[in-house]
């Protein structure tokens, strides 16, 4: 009797021990840890990663965590991309350079003065019509868009006169990265493209071989471009975004609530980032006229615009990238 009743006991409370460890489980299968990598970035790129890393926790009531490799521990932005389709990672943030190589309707992001200003800019990068034809152009590849950085704009840097007007730039030997759109839009504004890598800029603008070069204020004071050249033109002829991906197969395994929580996250990170990229220009100027002399001046972009027009006429062989340039065009003040 007392054998009976032990191995109905056992068999009762292994039941219960199962009931218990399947309910634990099924919660279980209810978390999410995401994978975020991303490569090297500036200091207002990972403080927003990181926030939206607690805010999505937080929004989530805990069941959304998200685990970072950071600072090219996995690799660089194009392998970081390939581990994302895999499904290796679930999350990462890339130029939106690079993607011009995933899908054509980001290239439309790399035309030169594609934007009047930083607040024409955010207009668009804000405005869902664009942006979620974009973001959702590569998910036949793996993985969608959710949002983007501000990355900065590229401006002018010379030695012995500021850029004011395309003449400016006749003849002159300026840097540009390996892009041919970087490459013809010199080319149109009368400048001679020298193609080489970040790390030789600033011996060649020290010993003669470059008039000057194109970037963000950073390459003037991180990588100290400002001990070599006297001026910095603010033309804005290029503002790249950052753009935050996801796989495909994660995004779809979140339930309602918990993408609304990545959502909402994700857009309280680009606010986040977006003041602190704006502080960090600030005082990146601040550092250009200060601490480097070097002189900064404001430029009329209309005369640069109308030189690359025929970029944009060329562009209209491509009717859905050219669809979204008409939006863009349409948001001008």
């Amino acid at each position: 009797m007392n054998a009976h009743w032990n191995k109905k006991t056992s068999c009762m409370m292994l039941a219960s021990l199962l009931a218990v460890m399947g309910g634990g489980l099924a919660q279980a299968e209810s978390q999410i840890n995401l994978r975020l990598a991303y490569a090297q970035n500036p200091q207002p790129v990972k403080d927003a990663l990181a926030h939206f890393g607690e805010l999505v926790e937080e929004k989530s009531d805990g069941s959304i965590t998200v685990t970072f490799f950071p600072d090219s521990q996995l690799g660089g932005e194009g392998e970081l991309v390939e581990l994302l389709q895999r499904g290796a990672i679930d999350m990462t943030k890339v130029s939106g350079g690079l993607m011009e190589s995933f899908s054509p309707l980001y290239q439309v992001f790399s035309m030169p003065y594609l934007f009047d200003d930083e607040s024409h800019f955010r207009e668009v990068m804000n405005h869902d019509e664009i942006m979620d034809v974009v973001y959702q152009s590569t998910s036949d590849q793996g993985f969608v868009g959710i949002g983007w950085y501000d990355s900065g704009q590229r401006n002018f840097y010379t030695k012995e006169q500021p850029i004011v007007s395309p003449s400016d730039l006749a003849g002159k030997r300026i840097r540009v990265m390996q892009s041919q759109t970087s490459i013809d839009t010199m080319q149109l504004l009368g400048a001679s493209p020298v193609v080489m890598s970040q790390e030789e800029v600033y011996t060649s603008l020290q010993q003669g071989i470059l008039d000057g070069a194109e970037n963000n204020e950073f390459a003037l004071t991180a990588a100290r471009h400002g001990e070599v050249v006297s001026y910095y033109s603010l033309d804005g002829h290029a503002r790249i975004p950052d753009i935050v991906l996801i796989n495909n197969n994660t995004f779809n395994s979140l339930s309602d609530s918990q993408r609304s929580a990545l959502m909402s996250a994700m857009e309280e990170s680009i606010a986040l980032q977006n003041n602190l990229w704006a502080e960090a220009v600030d005082e990146a100027r601040r550092q250009i006229q200060e601490d480097f002399d070097v002189t900064i001046n404001e430029v009329d972009i209309a005369p640069f615009r109308e030189a690359v027009m025929p970029m944009y006429e060329e562009l209209e062989q491509y009717p859905e990238q050219y669809i979204i340039y008409e939006k863009i065009d349409a948001l001008r003040d």
